[in-house]
């Protein structure tokens, strides 16, 4: 596993360091400068240039550069004029919520969506199958905004089961006390995820039943549920991993709209009131953060399917 582990890392390294050249470009991208674009319009020559001046950006840009790359490793990612309060407290405030939020979703668009595909390869052409199928393509064509109309009219609105929005004030454990807060949020999230992931996991387990191995397993007289459980599934959600850190910007981009929709006092919310009040150091660093986010995952989930999966061990010659 080491030249593997190696070459993802110096992979994921040098992802990094192209989204932080990206990042810095795009501050200095901003409508008149940066300094222009944080103070506003209406920022007098003097008031831009102590601006540039305190903030280094009137050095040249290497030199920028390597002064925002040491702010970003020491946890700095700007000032918020707008709120009058650093972008890290902020993020730290928002991205634990945004990560229940996405955890959760994953948790159960897995949880229901890989069981459900075994189910449809095995139930393969069948009545389950068929219905199954029906409702996948259903959640995958549905918009994430228009699912959660639909979910808060029937079951916040008509049925008044879950709250049709999130409290704007506690913590993660107080949202995970008051646990009714978050089923809309979830599902709606978890909804075109789902759809996915039971269509892939079907695929694959079609594929996984179709080996050697498994009518091998069946002539030796095992029983189904010991083929599925001990073959089918192990075999069949190695594609799903593969999935998992795919869809990491996917689902931060879905908990923006979640978030809008049930006012939830996370990332994705922080990110559309900053982009409304042009509030530029809080879009770039959540950018940031949700970049670096992406990256990790990824290299999580290759680690992941190295160890899963012996083929690849094989093909690197470990």
């Amino acid at each position: 596993m080491g030249w593997f582990t190696i070459r993802r890392i110096g992979q994921a390294l040098v992802t990094v360091a192209v989204v932080t050249i990206v990042t810095f470009g795009l501050l200095h991208l901003l409508p008149g400068g940066p300094a222009r674009a944080i103070l506003g319009a209406r920022a007098t020559a003097l008031q831009i240039q102590e601006f540039n001046r305190t903030n280094g950006f009137d050095q040249p840009l290497p030199v920028q550069y390597i002064r925002y790359i040491s702010q970003v490793v020491h946890g700095n990612l700007g000032f918020s004029y707008k709120l009058n309060q650093s972008v890290v407290s902020l993020l730290a405030e928002r991205l634990p919520k945004t990560l229940l939020l996405t955890a959760l979703s994953l948790l159960v668009a897995v949880l229901i969506g890989v069981p459900v595909g075994i189910v449809q390869a095995v139930r393969r052409n069948g009545f389950a199958d068929h219905v199954f199928t029906g409702a996948a393509f259903v959640l995958y064509g549905t918009p994430v905004f228009l699912l959660g109309l639909v979910l808060v009219a029937i079951f916040g609105v008509y049925a008044q089961f879950f709250p049709a929005q999130a409290p704007q004030t506690g913590n993660v454990l107080s949202l995970l006390e008051n646990w009714r807060v978050l089923v809309l949020p979830v599902f709606t999230l978890a909804g075109v995820t789902l759809a996915t992931f039971t269509r892939y996991s079907r695929s694959s387990a079609i594929d996984v039943l179709g080996q050697d191995y498994i009518r091998t397993a069946r002539a030796k007289g095992a029983p189904t549920l010991r083929i599925i459980t001990r073959h089918v599934l192990r075999n069949a959600c190695l594609p799903i991993v593969t999935m998992l850190g795919l869809y990491l910007p996917a689902l931060f981009g879905g908990a923006l709209v979640v978030e809008y929709l049930y006012n939830f006092p996370g990332m994705g919310l922080l990110l559309w009131n900053a982009a409304q009040t042009r509030d530029y150091p809080v879009l770039l660093g959540v950018t940031l953060v949700v970049s670096l986010a992406t990256v990790i995952g990824s290299l999580v989930v290759d680690l992941a399917y190295f160890g899963l999966d012996p083929r690849i061990r094989l093909r690197a010659g470990e």
